[in-house]
């Protein structure tokens, strides 16, 4: 029995109209709802191990930033190998290890410095055998990436310069990425976790955002790199985003384990004065308002600027990071996380999102929420006994002025 197949005929250019009016939309793929149910589930267990590492503290979010840096190096450096399998070099993989620890030293002994101080100033023995390592810590990284430069000139072989040369540049930039934006996280992690809370909060809160709008009502394409992002997605994102900015800083802002530094190691409860970002103030609404008065945090304007970021122009470096992939011929830069990716998929944003919080923080908000145990805490660093005791003898005399 024959069977006859009837072949749709296509005028020209109607197939890549039609790509263009959104096949590739989310709207338009069969598969749609199972992709959806696990993506949910992953993003479900993500969260609740977000959630359990933030109740443990700082040194274990610290820990995870860690882990992730690893994955994403591994993900990364792999990444590398795959372009040029047929020429890859013995020991050349631990190469880029060695730089990738390196670095990492490097990194936190400059931003953990203050509290690794702290965390072993009561204990003598740990004093004596770190004392050695804060005072010398950038020429013992210098020499450590010294070794590791000459370790790659002892490699070098001929009619592989341009591929070992190549592999040392992939190396380096995957570090700069790495390192960059996890260095930074850390930092706002210890200056109070709602300042690395908050700006990756709102980052997972735009990528969900954005796939729910154009799961549903997604039809015009946003950006060639992406085809499945739509402007609806991206306008609906924006103003989740934003509104979700307040409510959360709002609500975070009146935690003291969210908004306390924390100044050393441990992983103890946090007493501190919070400062005037954090101290509500009552705003009286017109008389036709329902409610006559709002109690609102001033950090809830600094969080609208996160907001804006986090909605407007992190959302670049998911589309830098599907150019890279495009470039490669990669769907995704990993497979840990089902139905994300690697971790380096989900990291793509929140790289953006670290720098520009770190850098916000520290131009316009540190100055503006000084309070009196950052003033000691200057004093006690930066004075000697004997200038103390001066200051305090200048301070009793303001005392009996002011009296």
């Amino acid at each position: 029995m024959l069977r006859i197949r009837h072949r749709v005929r296509r005028r020209p250019g109607e197939e890549n109209r039609n790509e263009a009016n959104g096949e590739n939309l989310l709207v338009d793929d069969r598969e749609k709802y199972k992709k959806f149910r696990v993506r949910t589930l992953s993003t479900i267990w993500m969260i609740g191990g977000f959630i359990l590492i933030l109740y443990m503290g700082h040194l274990y979010i610290w820990g995870m930033i860690v882990v992730i840096q690893i994955f994403m190096a591994r993900e990364l450096f792999a990444l590398a190998a795959r372009s040029q399998r047929e020429k890859q070099l013995p020991g050349f993989r631990l190469l880029n290890w060695h730089f990738f620890f390196t670095a990492m030293l490097y990194v936190y002994g400059r931003f953990l410095s203050k509290q690794l101080v702290s965390a072993i100033s009561s204990d003598r023995i740990l004093t004596q055998l770190f004392s050695g390592f804060i005072k010398y810590h950038t020429i013992i990284c210098y020499f450590m990436y010294i070794a590791g430069f000459v370790w790659f000139i002892l490699t070098l072989r001929k009619g592989n310069y341009q591929y070992q040369f190549g592999q040392y540049a992939w190396t380096h930039m995957i570090l700069f990425v790495v390192f960059t934006q996890s260095a930074f996280t850390v930092a706002n992690i210890f200056e109070g976790i709602i300042w690395f809370l908050l700006p990756a909060s709102l980052i997972v809160i735009n990528d969900i955002a954005a796939y729910i709008c154009g799961f549903f009502i997604g039809r015009t394409p946003l950006i060639k790199l992406s085809p499945k992002k739509t402007w609806e997605g991206f306008v609906g994102a924006s103003i989740v985003t934003v509104i979700s900015a307040s409510l959360l800083a709002n609500l975070m802002g009146r935690s003291l384990w969210l908004t306390c530094p924390r100044k050393d190691l441990s992983t103890g409860p946090l007493h501190c004065d919070p400062g005037p970002l954090f101290k509500s103030r009552q705003y009286e609404l017109p008389l036709w308002f329902p409610v006559r008065e709002v109690s609102i945090l001033p950090v809830q304007t600094h969080a609208l600027v996160y907001g804006l970021f986090a909605s407007i122009i992190a959302p670049f470096g998911g589309f830098f990071a599907s150019g890279f992939k495009r470039a490669f011929k990669i769907k995704d830069f990993g497979d840990s996380i089902p139905g994300h990716g690697g971790i380096t998929d989900r990291m793509d944003c929140q790289m953006v999102m670290a720098v520009f919080s770190y850098i916000y923080y520290q131009s316009f908000i540190a100055p503006l929420n000084i309070t009196v145990d950052d003033i000691m805490d200057q004093i006690l660093q930066t004075l000697t006994l004997e200038q103390q005791v001066e200051l305090y003898k200048e301070l009793g005399k303001v005392r009996v002025y002011l009296s």
